[in-house]
């Protein structure tokens, strides 16, 4: 891995057909899409952590976080810069953890991450966990690189295949190239809040989550994300730092929605009601 290389990469869990609209509304970032076995890659076109105030590592865990609210598949943000490696790991509500190496190998976080990311994709819990568990520990002939690689490498039980050329560490140019000629690459773009609007409606009339989004339980749900989400995008505003504005702006964005289509459906009950009276 170079030492001035810098980059991201974005793996979820799910079929591109998932991850297409909900990387398209949620991230709002020109993105390139490309199916990496039973997972799906997404490559940034750019480098929106360039001129941020914020590091490589801060804007994949914020689009990670971002990306896993709602969706019932985990996601997992790759990142590298000046030889250092880590990754971000999210899945639906549930606490997103981190790890990383410096540009030596030397481990940086929490050794039960690796249980976590074990659990959380489905690994085996003795065979495959004792391997990252080695990734956690001192290992003077790896360095930041060679860990991720590692990391990759043992993913491959959980149905990951990136496509070639997509590889953690490459340069920025090299990795977008790589994902625009990969079999059923395509770009990601968002196409407008009209479209938004009427995705998410979609997701909340049909997901699993649906009889908890209507009533006093979704005015509550709906209040909460509003107020949590507003003084984010303020902070990621001022911090200039696109990945936790862009989770600020779907907290906001679902709890608005569902405040909205609670109303809405309740107004059509009324008006249901008035039409058979």
């Amino acid at each position: 891995m170079s030492e001035t290389t810098a980059g991201g990469l974005l793996l979820c869990r799910a079929e591109p057909t998932a991850v297409r609209p909900a990387a398209a509304h949620i991230l709002r970032e020109r993105l390139l899409l490309a199916p990496a076995g039973e997972w799906t890659s997404l490559v940034p076109e750019g480098a929106p952590w360039a001129g941020a105030e914020e590091s490589v590592d801060e804007v994949l865990a914020g689009w990670t976080s971002a990306l896993a609210i709602g969706a019932n598949w985990p996601v997992l943000g790759l990142w590298w810069e000046s030889g250092e490696s880590g990754f971000a790991l999210a899945s639906g509500p549930r606490r997103p953890v981190s790890y990383g190496w410096a540009a030596d190998g030397t481990p940086l976080g929490d050794p039960d991450t690796m249980r976590t990311l074990t659990a959380r994709l489905g690994l085996d819990p003795v065979l495959d966990l004792e391997e990252l568990e080695r990734l956690t520990r001192p290992d003077e002939a790896a360095d930041g690189g060679t860990r991720l690689l590692g990391l990759i490498a043992l993913l491959a039980r959980a149905g990951l295949a990136l496509p070639a050329g997509l590889s953690p560490g490459e340069p920025a140019d090299r990795l977008r190239q790589a994902a625009r000629v990969a079999p059923g690459a395509g770009a990601v773009e968002w196409s407008g809040w009209r479209d938004a609007v009427r995705a998410e409606l979609d997701e909340v009339e049909g997901g699993p989550l649906g009889p908890w989004l209507r009533g006093p339980r979704a005015r509550c749900a709906g209040a909460a994300q509003v107020a949590a989400g507003a003084p984010l995008m303020l902070w990621a505003a001022r911090r200039r730092s696109p990945g936790w504005l862009a989770a600020g702006a779907l907290l906001v964005t679902h709890g608005a929605l569902g405040l909205a289509y609670d109303r809405a459906r309740d107004h059509g009950r009324a008006e249901r009601d008035r039409a058979r009276a």
